[in-house]
């Protein structure tokens, strides 16, 4: 009969000498959730005192449950209440030791003398020794068999009798399911008997794959006075009390809740995770202590270890597989039967290490497989493979499992391992994909798999160190001219020797493939992307890109869709502008889908760079930003890499200085200089012109004395290198030099018929140059074409020439002409450049007679450089504006209330109702600058309205409205 729910506290009031968790902190796990429990026994245990009447107790619950506690827990309350109690305990190793329960209940029970040498003499080791057998002694006889075994089982069961006269006499047994049978035979002759007998028998058992001793668990439940009691695992709730009363009740439910997760409600485990000085239960993860295991660690080995081997294997096998798995794949691996991996799976699942069919969390998985010699890994993930390569499992997976097994015996596996490389590599997981290599690699293989497996090799490597492609590049080669041309061959020399600059030599490898001859196929997608890479990297065949991208779409009968070859083909229409082709939209298309999914990083510097040639360098940073926190990004050091330098351009162009140099560095720092190939030139042109922005030119020295190949310069990143250096020049003071670079780039891109400013606007920079010769008249004329209807530039590209217009117009059209800069660049973000048109629409103002005006401009052209990092221009600023009797920064009026300048200038206009955008436009920033502002405005001031602020900002206001009315 179960008793009606108790709370804690009232348990703690109705049973005072009972330990609960409020009164020793030693017994805090004993009794929570527990308190149901001790009050059925304990009115049963009142039965057996008050009525004279017995009774027999199964508490069954899973290793961890607290079985043990609750019971140890019990004894000492009937110790204080006046009853005896008789403790044993079973044992694996014991439990065909005849007797061997009984024998540690009578062991040191307080009989008469009399009574303890008739006790004595019915246990084995007191028994007559059986009659020797060929010359060797058998042994003691077994007591319960023959005619005695009746007498035997009423002298034991008198006995006890007689002990429970002076008092309830409590037979407490631990871990009964190991018990031996003739011991398992007295304890049923003395619960038949119980009826009117004072004494309890209180078992606990844990469950087992088999039931040991079905017929006493039979005739138990059939007994009228036995019950059974299950411990269910702890609830939220509980665990909530188990954490501690001293803690904020939120911060104990999440704990709690977190504690529930990590061990399903197993007291031993909760308790453990808890004394653990690493487990931290408000964070999602922790670390395994090095070298040996923690408390918890220990608590879950001490569970498996309670168990039976069989369980402990099937756990093991959980741990190698390492995901959610099925128990028929279970069967195969441990070769056991279904019935015994689904029987061993609910045991842990109850014991709180699994949930579903796989751990239930990775710091079980690690304490698991911590306890497993390298041996017994190995070949768990031997036996793993195979049979998941027979339920046709993914072969990533099976690989993962070959590698990790150091096998490949079977003819299977080497094909397995290629998929899975290739697979891996498509995935950007280059380092997994060398690991499958090396491993297929040592196997018995012929010469057309080894051939195959050393193109995916160079493939792999070159992804992870492009130095390292580069040493097994020249085996690769003499392979593909000894074996002829094969498909993954050539796809894995084209991108290394494109890199290193060899872009004929990849042609030509090229050039032994048909490629309208096999249109359909995937092979035939892979030749198309190594035909437009190499056009794309081979300036004098770009033209003949046309045809490959045409290719793509063309007709075909069942066309292979390339991402790849999208990706390119993104990079190729921003080459070469077509009407109908939106690149930005194309572009985003394919980095949203990747964003989406997991896949090589590689395939997006196609669409990144397409949107940075055509103008959108805003898009480009905000992307780039994104994708550089992917975990395919960190495992693909090449990849990394570029799309740092990626983004270092791209934040150039937006005038951050800071943040294109950090990037770019980073990027010369995933790989080495000497790793970049031609591609170096990305990086260091990046960095060369953000150094002489800065006015650093001695840094800029530095990056220009760095080794570049020759043939760099017949690549289009070799433009963007040309270029920077011809900046350097030109503000080192040395023109003709910069003159020279920059005529070079304009041959190379008329040889190359590419002429696309977004790439390199050298006519741009050339005219600043004709500029500083005093040549106006060659300037206009390059300035004039550059933007000439014909041509379309992006924004940046326009208001730069725009402003440069201005120096060679006269004084009305001056005006006019860097107003429309100033208007232009605004809308591009180039703040470094829109900067430099403030100042020179400032300065102009200033030369016409317009006093108010200029200043406001020339305050914040400052302000734009000093942020950006153009240390250069800020210096020049200073400067010019000391010369011309302009104020470069002006002080906070008094009252100003501890804004700064910027603050003060955007809550001056919003004083006088200026919404949000009109304030934009009015000093030169973004809206969401004038956001930002005002936030800071509102939190320094502690207003939350603009109706709020203070009516002295109104005078300054009214100053900073005047001077912008008329700017632009």
């Amino acid at each position: 009969m179960l008793s009606p729910r108790l709370t804690q506290d009232s348990f703690a009031s109705q049973y005072p000498n009972c330990p609960t968790v409020a009164h020793e902190e030693a017994h805090r796990v004993v009794l929570v959730q527990r308190e149901e429990q001790f009050m059925q026994i304990r009115m049963a245990f009142d039965d057996c005192r008050g009525k004279r009447r017995g009774h027999a107790v199964l508490i069954s619950g899973a290793v961890g449950s607290g079985k043990t506690s609750l019971l140890e827990s019990l004894n000492e309350y009937f110790t204080e209440e006046g009853g005896r109690v008789l403790r044993a305990v079973g044992s694996q190793s014991e439990r065909d030791i005849p007797l061997g329960i009984i024998g540690q209940l009578l062991h040191g029970a307080p009989f008469p003398d009399k009574t303890r040498r008739l006790v004595e003499g019915l246990l084995p080791e007191h028994a007559p020794a059986a009659p020797a057998v060929g010359g060797q002694a058998a042994g003691p006889g077994p007591p319960l068999e023959g005619r005695h075994q009746a007498a035997v089982l009423h002298q034991l069961f008198t006995s006890l009798s007689e002990m429970a006269q002076s008092g309830p006499l409590v037979l407490a047994l631990d871990d009964v399911q190991h018990a031996d049978s003739a011991s398992l035979h007295c304890l049923l002759y003395v619960i038949r008997r119980l009826r009117h007998a004072p004494m309890m028998v209180l078992m606990t058992e844990a469950p087992m794959l088999r039931l040991p001793h079905p017929h006493f668990r039979a005739e138990l439940l059939s007994q009228p006075h036995f019950s059974r009691i299950a411990l269910q695992p702890l609830t939220r709730d509980s665990l909530t009390r188990l954490v501690g009363r001293s803690l904020d009740p939120s911060v104990a439910r999440k704990m709690a809740e977190r504690a529930r997760a990590i061990t399903g409600g197993s007291p031993l485990l909760a308790q453990a995770l808890m004394d653990d000085p690493l487990a931290q239960l408000t964070e999602p993860e922790y670390a395994t202590p090095p070298g040996g295991g923690g408390p918890f660690d220990q608590a879950v080995l001490g569970c498996l270890y309670r168990h039976e081997p069989e369980v402990r294997q099937v756990a093991q096998a959980l741990a190698v597989l390492g995901r959610k798995t099925s128990v028929d794949i279970l069967d195969q691996v441990l070769d056991i039967t279904h019935e015994s991996a689904v029987r061993a799976v609910h045991i842990l699942r109850i014991s709180g290490l699994v949930e579903g069919n796989e751990l239930r969390h990775p710091r079980i998985t690690r304490s698991v497989l911590g306890d497993l010699s390298a041996e017994s890994r190995r070949s768990l993930h031997s036996r793993a493979a195979e049979a998941l390569h027979n339920h046709g499992a993914e072969p990533t997976v099976v690989a993962d499992h070959l590698v990790a097994a150091d096998w490949t015996e079977d003819a299977w596996a080497v094909p397995v391992l290629q998929e899975a490389a290739a697979h891996a590599l498509s995935l950007g997981r280059p380092e997994f994909a060398g690991a499958c290599l090396r491993q297929a690699w040592r196997a018995e293989t012929d010469e057309s798999q080894r051939a195959d497996i050393k193109a995916l090799l160079v493939k792999a490597r070159w992804q992870v160190n492009p130095l390292s492609a580069e040493a097994h590049l020249p085996d690769l080669l003499d392979t593909i001219r000894q074996r002829g041309a094969s498909v993954p061959g050539v796809v894995a020399a084209v991108p290394s020797l494109l890199w290193q600059g060899r872009s004929g030599e990849a042609g030509h490898l090229l050039a032994q493939f048909e490629l309208d001859d096999e249109r359909d196929t995937a092979a035939a997608a892979e030749l198309r992307v190594m035909h437009m890479l190499v056009s794309l990297c081979r300036p004098e065949s770009l033209t003949d890109a046309h045809s490959t991208s045409d290719a793509y779409g063309g007709p075909a009968r069942n066309p292979v869709v390339s991402p790849h070859l999208e990706a390119l083909t993104v990079l190729h229409k921003a080459l070469f502008p077509t009407p109908d082709y939106d690149v930005v939209a194309r572009a985003e298309q394919i980095i949203r889908r990747h964003n989406s999914e997991v896949g090589a990083p590689g395939l997006l510097a196609g669409p990144l760079l397409g949107m940075l040639y055509v103008g959108r360098s805003d898009r480009v940073a905000a992307w780039t930003d994104t994708l550089l926190h992917h975990s395919t990004v960190r495992h693909a050091p090449i990849w990394q890499a570029i799309l740092e330098g990626i983004r270092a351009e791209a934040l150039l162009r937006l005038g951050d200085l800071r943040g294109s140099e950090q990037h770019a560095r980073s990027a010369l720092e995933s790989i080495t200089p000497q790793a970049w190939g031609v591609a170096v030139a990305g990086p260091l042109g990046t960095l060369i012109t953000c150094a002489t922005e800065a006015g650093r030119h001695h840094e800029a020295d530095t990056w220009l004395a760095y080794p570049t190949p020759a043939s760099m310069f017949q690549t289009p990143l070799g433009l963007h290198y040309l270029v920077a250096r011809g900046r350097y020049h030109l503000a080192a003071g040395r023109p003709h030099a910069a003159r020279d670079d920059l005529q070079q780039c304009a041959e190379l891109m008329e040889k190359w018929r590419l002429d696309l400013a977004g790439l390199v606007a050298w006519r741009l920079e050339l005219a600043q140059v004709h500029l500083a010769l005093d040549n106006r008249a060659e300037a206009a004329r390059l300035l004039h074409e550059e933007t000439s209807g014909e041509r379309r530039v992006d924004d940046r590209t326009r208001g730069r020439a725009l402003r440069l217009m201005a120096r060679t117009a006269v004084s009305d059209r001056k005006k006019r002409l860097l107003s429309e800069a100033v208007d232009v660049l605004q809308a591009s973000g180039d703040k470094v450049e829109l900067a430099r048109a403030l100042s020179d629409l400032g300065h102009a103002l200033h030369r016409s007679g317009d006093s108010g005006r200029p200043h406001m401009l020339i305050r914040r052209a400052y302000q734009l450089a000093l942020e950006s990092g153009a240390e250069s221009l800020t210096d020049r600023l200073m400067r010019s504006g000391s010369a011309e009797g302009l104020v470069v920064q002006q002080e906070v009026p008094q009252g100003g209330h501890g804004l700064s300048e910027a603050e003060l200038r955007v809550a001056s206009l919003a004083t006088l109702g200026d919404t949000n955008r009109q304030i934009s436009n009015k000093l030169f920033i973004t809206v969401s600058t004038v956001e930002q502002h005002l936030t800071r405005v509102y939190r320094k001031l502690g207003v939350k309205r603009r109706v709020d602020l203070p009516a002295e900002l109104v005078a300054y206001a009214e100053e900073t409205r005047d001077a912008s009315s008329e700017a632009v």
